[in-house]
């Protein structure tokens, strides 16, 4: 199998690498985490650099580049630790594209495309525990429309966004909708998150709803599938400026007159920081090449890579604090955001052992049927 990148792809990441190093330093990262951890003027940046449309038709207004190019960008916005979540950007262009109707696609694409509407998955429920089949909000027909009545929680940016992708149950089924943030009923309480960032409790009472989807369930697996593989890339990311910044305190560091980074023991614990960062690295690449296989292959993919980018995580996490020592904590350096960076990454669509019950249900399906 090629995992060489194409001219295009390698120029995307050039890209997106400068505007991190020059246009996304920790001191503006700072700024905007103490100003409520989301920037319109950063995601505008985004925007102007075409990478809204990645998932997105060209048809549609977008570029139609694919998930590699999802991954690839990804994965330089871990290094600069972005709070802005641009995973939900690939979100909603790969559900809109693939499951609305053409005027809703004709509605919001092209405005996703150019950054003039942010739109975010809103699915997860306080009793859901990251089952997606687990669903309190409904929906009825109300006129030409449709009416939703629930509460989700944890929505990135739900008090920014212009519109949110609501799952929903209707007519006995889970369905996709796309309420609008301005709609009459719906209310959003914003609040920081761990790793600086912004999310919201998002309230909707007898809301307007357009129908996305009846075949809801379907949707918003592949829009958490989507979301999995968009935050491996990014974990990646962060564990590789994660990694550098250890072993740059290592040769800085002295101790009884030498670098640490002379010290054997302390070399083989970045030898396994490397060797577990390469292993999320390869599951990352593993989940981007599945997202376009049939659902069921593609969710086994999903739950295995998230499973390994979960343990790597937190190994790279917890070695880069203790090698450190007590700096390793303190905010004033920038390794601590790397650290609460990655520890909530570990839990972003579903945690390691969840995930790790999702691929032994799997696997105990797939003896059964050649049992």
């Amino acid at each position: 199998m090629d995992f060489n990148f194409t001219d295009d792809q390698e120029q995307l990441r050039d890209a997106v690498r400068k505007w991190v190093d020059k246009g996304y330093d920790f001191e503006r990262r700072r700024s905007i985490e103490a100003h409520g951890g989301f920037s319109r003027e950063a995601w505008d940046e985004l925007a102007e650099l075409g990478l809204g449309g990645l998932y997105i038709a060209e048809d549609d207004g977008g570029l139609g580049m694919g998930p590699v190019a999802g991954m690839v960008v990804m994965e330089e916005l871990g290094r600069g630790i972005v709070l802005e979540p641009f995973a939900q950007t690939l979100i909603a262009g790969a559900v809109l594209g693939g499951y609305a109707g053409a005027d809703t696609k004709d509605n919001w694409l092209p405005r996703i495309a150019g950054g003039q509407a942010i739109v975010v998955l809103a699915h997860q429920e306080r009793k859901s525990r990251y089952r997606l089949d687990v669903c309190e909000a409904h929906a009825a027909k109300a006129g030409d429309g449709w009416s939703l009545t629930g509460a989700k929680s944890v929505v990135p940016v739900g008090d920014e966004a212009d519109a949110y992708l609501v799952p929903a149950k209707a007519d006995g089924r889970i369905a996709l909708f796309l309420v609008e943030r301005s709609a009459s009923g719906v209310e959003a309480r914003g609040y920081g998150t761990q790793d600086g960032g912004r999310a919201a409790e998002v309230v909707f009472d007898k809301a307007d709803a357009t129908l996305v989807t009846a075949d809801g369930l379907a949707a918003l697996e592949y829009a958490v599938d989507v979301g999995i593989a968009a935050t491996c890339a990014e974990a990646v990311g962060v564990m590789d400026k994660t990694l550098a910044l250890t072993v740059d305190y290592m040769n800085q560091r002295k101790q009884f007159g030498v670098t640490i980074s002379t010290f054997q023991a302390l070399r083989h614990r970045v030898a396994d920081m490397k060797m577990q960062l390469e292993l999320a690295r390869s599951m990352s690449y593993y989940a981007t090449l599945k997202l376009n296989a049939p659902a069921e292959e593609r969710r086994q993919a999903l739950a295995r890579a998230k499973y390994q980018l979960g343990v790597s995580m937190r190994f790279v996490a917890a070695n880069s604090v203790q090698l450190h020592g007590g700096i390793g904590v303190t905010d004033e350096y920038i390794g601590s955001h790397y650290f609460r960076k990655l520890t909530q990454l570990e839990m972003t669509f579903g945690d390691t052992l969840h995930h790790l019950g999702e691929v032994s249900a799997r696997m105990q399906d797939t003896a059964g049927v050649f049992a």
